[in-house]
């Protein structure tokens, strides 16, 4: 899997990490540290196809992409698109089933998950209570992805106002990540 990196005119495809990296720190806007090249690192060997950007400054961002392409000009003629047909018994709903899957998949250990919620908070100096989105990150022992929403979400529902709304283990606003293994 190659990269395509872009930043205003600058732009490159590369076969390796440590190539991506070379890039961005030759251009002088760009701050590579740690935390991004961790990320960067993390995204070119996660199985997500989606471009993810970088926020430089405000408003301004550089931008990375997966490709099978193997030259600019095969990327930028769209010849390293994945392939359009579905496999044999995948359809358009793949990429949510793949998640769906991993939400699923049983791997015990240590997760860290991030849930975004609607927190129901009462205003001091009015007395009426009002929503406020609140995000909520913990580590847990689990045993999948969906183990670890639902003891979130157990802690928080003793620990919060009932009316507060917390979205579904499928959506946008849970994340996981398998730590690792237990001791």
């Amino acid at each position: 899997m190659n990269l395509y990196l872009r930043y205003f005119d600058n732009e490159t495809l590369v076969s390796h990490v440590d190539e991506a990296i070379d890039f961005l720190r030759s251009i002088q806007d760009i701050n590579v540290t740690p935390e991004m090249e961790a990320d960067i690192r993390d995204y070119a060997a996660s199985d997500v196809f989606f471009p993810k950007r970088y926020k430089v400054r405000a408003h301004v961002y550089f931008i990375i992409i997966k490709t099978v392409a193997d030259t600019m000009l095969d990327f930028k003629q769209k010849k390293g698109l994945r392939s359009q047909t579905p496999n044999i018994g995948q359809d358009r709903r793949g990429q949510s089933d793949n998640s769906l899957f991993l939400l699923t998949q049983t791997r015990e250990g240590w997760y860290e998950g991030a849930l975004d919620f609607k927190r129901v908070v009462m205003i001091p100096s009015t007395g009426k209570h009002e929503y406020r989105d609140t995000k909520f990150v913990a580590r847990c022992k689990a045993t999948s992805g969906q183990d670890c929403y639902n003891r979130i979400v157990e802690h928080l529902r003793d620990r919060v106002d009932n009316r507060s709304q917390f979205p579904s283990a499928k959506g946008k606003n849970f994340h996981f990540k398998y730590l690792g293994m237990w001791k």
